[in-house]
């Protein structure tokens, strides 16, 4: 293995595969990207050309089967995750692989038996968990600065829906949106969810609707220790990008705001004010999205366990099925009634 850079290839050039390109460039000196491949040759030109990646090559497989690429970071459809993990683990490949694994659990087993059998590292693209400002919620609670939690309330609302073409494929609110709190949630209590009750609606574009999804959901989280925990999302905040956490302890509260632009206050004979939020996760979680890539990179090199397995990246999409299911049979689930 390489001594100073670890060599990477890069499966997809959409955008979440631009924002990893662009972070192996020019904030992560002890990786290099040797190759990137994307069905559109438009995008992956474009990312290859601003992030100096000298080699486009023509297919997933073909960065899979490079014996100078060491990793891989898929960033590619969720479709084609469970499968590319499995190529690139019986290569021999380090993976960093964009959530969810899959939208089954069987798929994602099989993707996860593949890589304990190669022996590879494998890292889930949760980056929340690399963000200072949760990062601090989940100290608080670990060190028992607020005593012990009792009650816990994220909210994560977007600035405006996804194309529809999107929620076609995506695998519905609770695996392309929710799933992010789902796995904040085990991270900030650091237990596990034995309980999940939804209660949703369409209540931003009927087009949703038709295409079988939801836009607004509130989630309610029953934890093992005893926790009660809240996720309330929407599609559709007009004011930007909504991110924010307060969890209730014996000793006290924690909790985190939205990021702004700027922190100036305007106040004036009619009203004090802010701008509005950050508007959307490439501005709001570019620090996470670094740090979350040079945690894999550093994880690789000196050979030790990623920060985000791929228990942590089944475990949500467990999580995301039940509270389908909750919200399809108006009941809450126990998270042991999903096996597939």
């Amino acid at each position: 293995m390489s001594k100073q850079k670890l060599q990477l290839g890069i499966i997809g050039a959409g955008r979440i595969g631009r924002v990893h390109a662009e972070t192996l460039a020019f904030r992560l000196p002890e990786a290099q990207t040797v190759a990137i491949t994307d069905v559109s040759q438009d995008a992956v030109q474009a990312v290859a050309s601003r992030c100096g990646i000298s080699r486009i090559a023509e297919s997933a497989l073909e960065i899979i089967a490079d014996p100078q690429i060491e990793a891989v970071l898929i960033c590619s459809p969720t479709p084609t995750h469970a499968d590319l993990i499995v190529e690139a683990a019986l290569a021999g490949k380090h993976i960093f692989c964009e959530k969810p694994i899959a939208h089954s659990l069987g798929q994602i087993d099989r993707a996860l038996a593949a890589v304990e059998a190669a022996g590879v590292q494998l890292q889930i693209g949760f980056n929340r968990r690399f963000d200072a400002n949760f990062a601090r919620v989940r100290k608080a609670v670990a060190g028992g600065e607020i005593g012990v939690p009792s009650l816990m309330h994220i909210i994560s609302r977007d600035p405006a829906p996804p194309p529809l073409s999107y929620i076609r494929t995506s695998g519905g609110i609770f695996a392309d949106m929710t799933i992010h709190d789902f796995d904040m949630a085990r991270f900030l209590i650091g237990d596990e969810v034995e309980e999940i009750y939804t209660a949703g609606g369409v209540m931003v574009d009927p087009e949703i609707g038709r295409a079988g999804d939801l836009d607004t959901a509130l989630v309610v989280l029953r934890f093992r220790n005893g926790v009660i925990g809240t996720i309330d999302n929407s599609r559709r905040a007009a004011y930007g990008y909504d991110q924010r956490v307060e969890i209730l302890g014996s000793k006290g509260k924690i909790a985190t705001e939205n990021c702004y632009p700027n922190q100036a206050i305007v106040s004036t004979g009619d009203a004090v004010y802010t701008d509005l939020p950050l508007n959307f996760f490439m501005e709001r979680y570019t620090e996470s999205f670094a740090a979350e890539l040079r945690s894999f990179v550093n994880a690789v090199l000196e050979h030790l366990p990623t920060e985000v397995n791929g228990i942590d990246g089944r475990i949500p999409v467990q999580m995301a099925l039940a509270a389908r299911k909750s919200y399809d049979e108006h009941r809450p689930v126990r998270l042991e009634e999903i096996t597939a």
